[in-house]
C-alpha cells in the first residue's frame, strides 16, 4: 500500500475520532450502533449504519460502526436466543416453542417465519434495553476520563 494512501486513510480515521468527542455524541453513537447490531437484519448491519450516519449528525460516526460489533460471531447465538425468548414474553397471545437444538433439526422455511416474528420483536426490546443501558455506561466513563484529561 502506497505511504500517500495510508496518510490518507489515518487523516480520515483521525478526524472521525475527533467528530462528536463529548460524553453525549460518543454514548449516543455506541447506543444507536448496539440497537442496530442486535436487529435480526443480519448483513444489512452496514447499511443501516450509513443511512444513520447522516441522519444522526450528532452521534459520534466511529462509535456507531463500533457499537454494531456487539454481534460478532461468539455473541450472535446468545443475542438470538435471548432476542426470540424475550419476544416470546411479550407475545402473549400465539404460542410459539422454545427454542431447543431439536426445534433446529427439522427447521424448514415453514418454521422460519414462526422463528423470525418473535425474535425480531425481542430484539427491539433487547436492543432498547442494550442500547439504553450502555448509553449511561459510555456516557459516565466518557465524563471520567473527560475530568481527567
Amino acid at each position: 500500500m502506497p505511504k500517500k494512501s495510508f496518510k490518507e486513510i489515518l487523516s480520515v480515521l483521525v478526524n472521525l475520532l475527533k467528530e462528536h468527542h463529548d460524553p453525549h455524541g460518543v454514548a449516543l453513537g455506541v447506543a444507536i450502533g448496539s440497537f442496530i447490531g442486535i436487529l435480526p437484519l443480519y448483513g444489512l448491519h452496514t447499511v443501516l449504519c450509513i443511512v444513520v450516519l447522516f441522519l444522526m449528525p450528532r452521534a459520534n460516526k466511529l462509535a456507531i460502526i463500533l457499537g454494531t460489533n456487539i454481534s460478532i460471531p461468539p455473541t450472535v447465538v446468545t443475542i438470538t436466543w435471548t432476542a426470540y425468548d424475550v419476544g416470546r414474553l411479550v407475545l402473549i397471545g400465539k404460542h410459539y416453542p422454545p427454542l431447543s437444538w431439536s426445534y433446529f433439526s427439522g427447521f424448514n422455511m415453514s418454521k422460519l417465519s414462526e422463528f423470525y416474528y418473535p425474535l425480531f420483536v425481542g430484539s427491539i426490546v433487547l436492543g432498547l434495553i442494550v442500547s439504553v443501558s450502555l448509553y449511561l455506561i459510555t456516557r459516565l466513563v466518557m465524563r471520567r476520563f473527560e475530568k481527567r484529561a
